[in-house]
């Protein structure tokens, strides 16, 4: 049946439409953002980018039948990534952990139960990306759910340990656990491909990637005069992955009583700790190869990916210092962040996708792996910089990269033009770079801890106000005031049972 309707009708229709739909969309926001922690500090352009962080997060949230999941980024990867997904929930963790369950619960549901070398897929990986579309539905490209990527299966596990670890949430964890088995057996049996205790990358897919670590441009892995890596590609930061992944299954694995799996995999977490370093340490560039190739041969490049190491936890304490120092070097700091490669490599060009651009959510690991490890003052100029950048950025709006320039007097960073932006683990780089200057961490247990180790503010935060950060059923409201070199604390209201711990 048609309705005819005169103009006016149509009119008073359209307007009743929007006002229906501009309620609607105002208080699903106001629902999504009330269950995230509140920050408000004493600098107003620090506030406008923690802001239009957290909105540019919420726009991208998407529900699922599984719930929340970021979907990467506008305009060019708005879908679900497994990577993307992965390391955004870890750095907007400590806000909302209702965001890293999504994503957990919807990379368990899509893990690959089959060998489908067409679509990259192996039993225990998880998604790569999935899309919707004719060419996905016809075949032509692989991504209906793509599994390409060798880091998002260790890094779905450090995910589910951080989880645990932020809210003490036994049943969802338990609910995983077969997921989270599925992916340690898929770094042993599939991801080694040639037996050598590092976890590699092969291509399969006719269309898919050639590289499948965070940097996939085909150009992004070389040998240091330029020449192409031949794989299997062990690249250097999923090998700290793989450790990290590893104790962290250890924790959960004595969680369900399974405590000679979890010796197990704290022995080899050992093991390859010990071999990475031993393997993968260049002393002519004073860090860490970006990669081994098929034939062993060290990728001897200064890359970004060293610093994830720090993050891992897998360098050995007497190369951290150098691996910090080498990542804030002139070479590799641009005065805004530091580059996927330095400029001193032969394929250093600072518009180039991964070699030698700036990208924010892998300077926010890096700073992590640098306050984690005692380099506070390494990891608040990485805060810095990027601060400074979102002062000229339009709106804000933290990209998904941009060009690797040095940074000039008066001038703001120079825009890649295509990048996504919104891009999700580019808005909750803010939220990771607070957590690493602060120290904050939480520890489950019968009383829950809040922990603040060594914690620092920069100087252009004279405070932080935190506001209603839950942790297992209690709520706290914090402040937090910067002094000469140290951050006093104060407790504005607690509710339920939780402890704040300090360290210094």
């Amino acid at each position: 049946m048609t309705i005819y309707c005169n103009s006016s009708d149509k009119k008073d229709n359209d307007e009743a439409g929007y006002v229906d739909a501009l309620y609607g969309a105002t208080c699903a926001v106001k629902e999504t953002r009330g269950k995230d922690c509140q920050i408000y500090t004493s600098n107003e352009q620090f506030n406008d980018w923690l802001k239009r962080s957290a909105a540019d997060l919420c726009l991208l949230l998407s529900d699922t039948s599984e719930g929340p999941y970021p979907y990467a980024g506008v305009p060019w990867f708005s879908t679900a990534f497994g990577r993307d997904g992965i390391i955004t929930a870890l750095h907007y963790l400590w806000i909302n952990p209702d965001i890293a369950k999504g994503v957990l619960a919807y990379l368990s549901a899509t893990q690959s139960k089959e060998l489908n070398p067409e679509k990259d897929a192996e039993p225990g990986k998880i998604l790569h990306e999935t899309r919707k579309g004719e060419m996905a539905t016809l075949g032509e490209i692989p991504f209906d759910r793509y599994y390409g990527t060798v880091d998002a299966t260790p890094l779905f596990i450090m995910l589910a340990g951080a989880y645990y670890e932020r809210t003490g949430d036994r049943p969802f964890i338990e609910a995983i656990w077969p997921n989270i088995e599925l992916a340690l057996d898929w770094i042993d049996k599939w991801g080694d491909i040639d037996g050598d205790g590092f976890v590699e990358y092969g291509h399969h897919a006719a269309n898919g990637l050639v590289q499948q670590g965070w940097k996939d441009s085909n150009d992004s892995i070389f040998h240091a005069d330029g020449s192409d890596a031949v794989g299997p590609i062990a690249v250097c930061e999923v090998q700290g992955y793989v450790y990290n992944a590893k104790r962290h299954a250890a924790k959960l694995a004595k969680l369900f009583g399974e405590n000679k799996r979890a010796d197990d995999l704290l022995a080899q977490a050992a093991l390859l700790k010990d071999r990475f370093n031993d393997a993968f340490w260049c002393n002519d560039i004073s860090t860490f190869a970006l990669a081994l190739d098929g034939n062993k041969e060290a990728c001897s490049v200064c890359s970004s990916n060293a610093g994830h190491t720090l993050f891992s936890g897998i360098a050995k304490p007497e190369y951290t210092r150098l691996v910090a120092d080498t990542l804030l070097s002139d070479n590799s700091f641009s005065g805004w962040g530091i580059r996927t490669i330095a400029d001193t490599e032969v394929r250093y060009n600072p518009m180039s996708y991964h070699n030698g651009t700036v990208w924010p959510h892998d300077n926010a690991l890096i700073a992590m792996g640098l306050a984690s490890n005692g380099f506070k003052a390494h990891a608040l100029r990485i805060m810095g910089g990027l601060f400074n950048a979102s002062l000229y950025l339009d709106l804000n709006r933290m990209p998904e990269l941009f060009c690797g320039f040095i940074k000039r007097s008066g001038q703001g960073p120079t825009l890649y033009p295509v990048a996504c932006a919104p891009q999700a683990w580019a808005s909750s780089t803010v939220f990771a770079l607070l957590q690493a200057s602060l120290g904050l961490s939480f520890s489950e247990g019968e009383q829950p801890c809040v922990n603040f180790t060594h914690p620092l503010l920069p100087d252009y935060l004279e405070w932080v106000e935190i506001k209603n950060l839950s942790v297992a059923g209690a709520s706290l409201d914090l402040l937090l005031h910067r002094r000469h070199d140290d951050v006093g604390i104060n407790v504005l209201r607690r509710e339920g049972n939780v402890k704040v711990i300090i360290y210094k």
